[in-house]
C-alpha cells in the first residue's frame, strides 16, 4: 500500500468515528461527514458548540476510524493527529475541499456558530483484513505526502 492508493482508500469513505477528550477526561466519540486533502488533512463541519468543537479547542488532540462499514469490507484505517480551525486563506481552501464531498455544506456554512476544523495526521495505521495474513501498514506524517 502507498501513499496514493492509501489517500484513494481515505477517499472512498464519507463517515469517521471521531474522539476527543473532555475537560474532565472522559473520552466523547462522534460521526462525522469528512474530506480529505491531498495532504491527508481531514476536514469536517460542526457547529462551534458541540462536545467535539469545545474539546479539540482545549486539547487538539483527535482520533478518528475511518472504513469496517460495509459487510465483507475488512479494511480501516486508525488516523491520529492534531485539529485546528483554520482562518483566512487557510479556510477558504479546506472549506473547497469539503465541499467538493459535501455539496450542501455551502448552505450549513451559513448556520450561526457553523466551523470547520481541519485534522493533520501524525500516525495513520491501515489495516486489510480482507487479505491472508491480514496487510497492515502505518504512515508516519513525513511519509503520507507524495
Amino acid at each position: 500500500m502507498n501513499s496514493a492508493k492509501f489517500l484513494d482508500f481515505l477517499r472512498s469513505h464519507r463517515l469517521a468515528v471521531q474522539t476527543s477528550v473532555s475537560a474532565a477526561g472522559r473520552p466523547q466519540a462522534a460521526i462525522v461527514g469528512f474530506a480529505v486533502s491531498d495532504q491527508f488533512e481531514i476536514v469536517f463541519d460542526t457547529l462551534g458548540a458541540t462536545r467535539k468543537s469545545e474539546n479539540l479547542r482545549r486539547n487538539p488532540r483527535i482520533a478518528l476510524a475511518i472504513g469496517g462499514w460495509v459487510a465483507g469490507d475488512e479494511r480501516t484505517a486508525q488516523y491520529e493527529g492534531e485539529a485546528d480551525e483554520p482562518t483566512g486563506a487557510e479556510r477558504a481552501r479546506i472549506t473547497e475541499v469539503y465541499y467538493s464531498v459535501y455539496p450542501d455544506g455551502r448552505q450549513r456554512a451559513n448556520w450561526p456558530g457553523m466551523t470547520y476544523f481541519r485534522v493533520k495526521p501524525r500516525w495513520i495505521r491501515y489495516s486489510d483484513y480482507n487479505q491472508n495474513p491480514p496487510g497492515i501498514v502505518e504512515f508516519q506524517a513525513n511519509e503520507l505526502m507524495h
